[in-house]
């Protein structure tokens, strides 16, 4: 395991053991398989749903699911695509992420199914405390998650897209938004975030955008190595984590 990753992420005690669950599933009968992440603690926590990068459920990501769960989450880690759809490079994640990302009709079904596959899992979990985190395409999807009506207390977006074609269905949003930017992201360009920024004033989301300073895209992901384009951050995959953990104290504190 990288070790700056686990400097960034693991600001934690010892962990107890982990349980990581196949959970097969169906939608319009295509076949989904989603992966159930929690420690072997028996009180019950909050959950996230997870929206994977681009590449899906893959080992990385599945990893990284399970140094979320360890700060004190059950996590659901979507399939976005379905079995048949498991990138293996950027190529094909991006013709991937593209068809889910153009339409959003699509993008807000999958990810609901998501939440319900959450909120059925045999877990400890509050099922009261419900929210949903995603990182670059998966920041998309969170979002979308809110803006879809979904009853979650809060979403989080790390470097994710941020821009909507219907800006309107922001009023939808039920919970708390936190979107966390790099500030010198090329993937997400100035106009698309003073689009975000309108979007939740307009429908008085309460919501946060944080934008972090010396950051590009993915700045949380351990193999991103474009620099001034996609690479990691670990002092500010540190912060982003905290402030995520922040928010969800907020969020779950009732």
């Amino acid at each position: 395991m990288n070790r700056a990753l686990l400097l960034s992420l693991l600001s934690l005690p010892a962990l107890a053991a982990m349980t990581t669950r196949k959970i097969p599933y169906e939608l319009d009968k295509t076949k989904f398989e989603g992966v159930l992440v929690y420690d072997d603690a028996s009180t019950s926590r909050p959950g996230l749903v997870l929206v994977p990068n681009w590449l899906g459920v893959n080992e990385a990501n599945i990893k990284q699911a399970e140094l979320v769960a360890a700060r004190g989450y059950v996590v659901f880690v979507a399939d976005m695509y379905g079995t048949t759809v498991r990138p293996k490079n950027q190529e094909e994640a991006g013709k991937a992420a593209g068809a889910v990302r153009g339409n959003r009709p699509l993008m807000r079904q999958r990810v609901n199914k998501a939440l319900q596959m959450l909120l059925a899992a045999r877990a400890p979990l509050d099922v009261k405390k419900v929210g949903a985190i995603g990182f670059c395409f998966g920041g998309t999807g969170a979002l979308e998650l809110a803006r879809s009506g979904a009853k979650v207390g809060g979403v989080v977006s790390f470097h994710g897209g941020l821009g909507s074609p219907t800006p309107d269905d922001a009023k939808n949003i039920t919970g708390k938004v936190l979107a966390l930017h790099g500030a010198d992201d090329p993937n997400v360009p100035p106009e698309e975030v003073t689009a975000f920024q309108a979007e939740m004033r307009t429908a008085k989301v309460d919501w946060q955008l944080v934008a972090f300073g010396n950051a590009v895209h993915s700045f949380t992901d351990v193999d991103a190595n474009t620099p001034g384009r996609a690479q990691y951050n670990p002092v500010v995959a540190a912060r982003a984590y905290g402030m995520m953990d922040d928010f969800f104290a907020e969020v779950f504190k009732n």
